[in-house]
Order: structure tokens, then C-alpha cells, then sequence
């Protein structure tokens, strides 16, 4: 037999209030019958009654657990890469704070949602690296997600190509059914236009993989400056460089793929959404095994407790005869 918890500070006051109190009933009573040279050993027929009940309900308390079973635990969960544009062009403060700080502070929401399933992390701009592998472990993609910045890669436009293709490559490097491709999943966010010349080719290949891709757009249309330190990024002409979400390249890719186009802007945040569609993508089984378990069975003392209570209230002894 097992027990669902230990005896602790409640069990224990428990057990000394009834001994008090019924100790210092007892010790009145016998007093009592002293005096009036009266007998009482039928007190006891009550003492043995509710010290079984009381007995009974610390047992309850306790939470006994006893007979073994076989029950079957399915591992299902999906593999999930998320591409994170790490352009200039993100530190834009269309969406406040700013583009990025924006989308870093969603991710995490996105993480919490998916706490079950694999995620990985890439970062790009015109070339894409791998920022942390698909892991379980919330923690490490949260320290992740906080060191994400501009300055972690070059920044000479946008290429959705190497990106894709590098989430394509490790969620295919393991053999794997055409059926479990399906769990498997692309995130790309990103605020501006593709500047790259393989990104159809790659897009073909997530397509034919089975792989689902969703897109989210960060910005507006009407734009802002890029934040630059103390002032904002200019251009050859010492203008002002202004950035302006252009969803077409991430529509295009979504509807390419089978997939959606979701978007952050002042007035909307799809993300809630896109979780939402990405919970309804069926995951696969990654393990089946069978644990030995326990039932608490602590309702059956429970009952007999609650009997000799009612049995107690119902039936009365003379304590004292005289």
C-alpha cells in the first residue's frame, strides 16, 4: 500500500485536538460517576466508536493507495522551427516598443502554448543561422528569445531562402512517414520583401515535404524610421530611411505552401490565432508505454467513517446509571 501524502502539521493537530478533547470529556465524565458512586464503563462503547471513526478519517486524509494496474501513456507532440528576421528594418517602432522586442515578447507566449512539442530557433537576415535546435526545454528558448538582436547576423537585406531551407533540412534529417510530416512545422516572421533567388525553389520542397509553413508579418504600411542608437538610420542621401511591413513575398509563401499569413500591426495581433491553428494540426506518437499505477482509495474509509457517524448519532448508551 501506498499513501497519496505523508502525515503532516494537519494530521497531527488533528489527532491531538481529539485526544485533548475528548480526553478532558472522558476525565469530566468519570468524575462525575465518581461522585455519584455511579457506573460508567459504558463510556467506553463510545471511546471505541469514535476512535475506529477518527482512524477512519486520518486513513481517508492520508489518501491509501493500493492494487496495481496497467495504464498506457502516449507521447504525441509536434516539431516546430521558428525563423526570426533579425533585420535592421525590425528595430522599427511602428509596433511598440519595437518590432522585434514586440515579437520577441509573442514568442513567448507562443512557447507557453506549445509546452508539449519541440521547438527550434532561427535567426536571418540575407544569410540564416541556428539560434537554438528543437528542444523541449522552455527555459533554454527563453534565454534565447531574449538574446535576440540585430547585431547577431549581417544585415544586407532579407532572404527568406536560407532561412526555409536550413527548417526544411532538420526536420528532415530523420526518416520519418509522409503521416508524421504532417506535425511537422515552419514559423516565419519577418516585416519586409524577399530579396532572395531560391526561396521558390525551397518553397516547392516544403510543399512536396508535407511541411506546414505559416508566415507572420510585423509592421505597418505606413511605416516609421529605424531606430539607430541615439538617431535613425539614414540613407546614401542622409534621409531618413523609413520602413514599411510588405506582406506580399509572406502571403505568397503562405498560400504557396498551403499554409496561412498571419499578421502584427498597431490595431491587430494574430498570434492568438496562429496558435490556435497550429493546435489544430494533429501531432504524431513519439512513444507508447505502459506504467504501473495505483488507485487512491481512500472514499472506501471515507464511507465506513461517515456509517459510524451516522451510526454514532443514532444510537445513545447511558453514560452514566443511576
Amino acid at each position: 500500500m501506498t499513501w497519496y501524502r505523508s502525515i503532516g502539521v494537519l494530521e497531527i493537530s488533528f489527532i491531538i485536538l481529539f485526544v485533548l478533547f475528548y480526553g478532558a470529556y472522558m476525565y469530566r465524565i468519570i468524575r462525575i460517576a465518581q461522585k455519584l458512586n455511579s457506573p460508567y464503563q459504558t463510556i467506553f462503547v463510545k471511546l471505541i466508536l469514535r476512535f475506529v471513526m477518527f482512524t477512519f478519517l486520518i486513513v481517508a486524509l492520508l489518501g491509501p493507495s493500493y492494487g496495481e494496474s496497467s495504464k498506457e501513456v502516449k507521447s504525441i507532440g509536434k516539431d516546430i522551427f521558428i525563423a526570426v528576421d533579425l533585420s535592421s528594418s525590425m528595430n522599427a517602432y511602428d509596433v511598440q516598443p519595437t518590432r522585434l522586442e514586440k515579437v520577441k515578447f509573442e514568442l513567448k507566449n507562443i512557447i507557453d502554448a506549445f509546452n508539449s512539442d519541440r521547438i527550434g530557433i532561427i535567426i536571418f537576415s540575407n544569410e540564416a543561422f541556428v539560434q537554438c535546435p528543437l528542444t523541449y526545454d522552455q527555459n533554454a528558448l527563453n534565454l534565447f528569445i531574449e538574446t535576440l538582436h540585430t547585431n547577431l547576423v549581417p544585415n544586407a537585406g532579407t532572404d527568406f531562402g536560407p532561412p526555409l531551407q536550413m527548417a526544411l533540412d532538420k526536420l528532415t534529417d530523420e526518416e520519418t512517414s509522409s503521416s508524421q510530416q504532417k506535425s511537422k512545422i515552419i514559423v516565419l516572421i519577418s516585416d519586409g520583401e524577399d530579396f532572395g533567388d531560391d526561396t521558390e525553389s525551397v518553397t516547392n520542397d516544403i510543399e512536396s515535404s508535407d511541411i506546414k509553413l505559416f508566415t507572420l508579418g510585423v509592421g505597418t504600411e505606413r511605416g516609421s524610421k529605424i531606430s539607430a542608437g541615439n538617431s535613425f538610420k539614414k540613407d546614401k542621401e542622409g534621409n531618413d530611411v523609413v520602413t514599411q511591413l510588405d506582406p506580399k513575398s509572406l502571403k505568397k509563401l503562405a498560400a504557396d505552401t498551403d499554409g496561412q499569413y498571419f499578421e502584427i500591426n498597431q490595431q491587430n495581433n494574430d498570434v492568438a490565432r496562429l496558435i490556435n491553428t497550429i493546435n489544430n494540426i494533429e501531432g504524431e506518437l513519439r512513444d507508447t508505454r505502459k506504467v504501473d499505477v495505483s488507485a487512491n482509495k481512500y472514499f472506501y474509509f471515507l464511507i465506513i467513517a461517515v456509517a459510524l457517524l451516522l451510526f454514532d448519532i443514532l444510537t445513545s448508551f447511558k453514560t452514566i446509571k443511576i
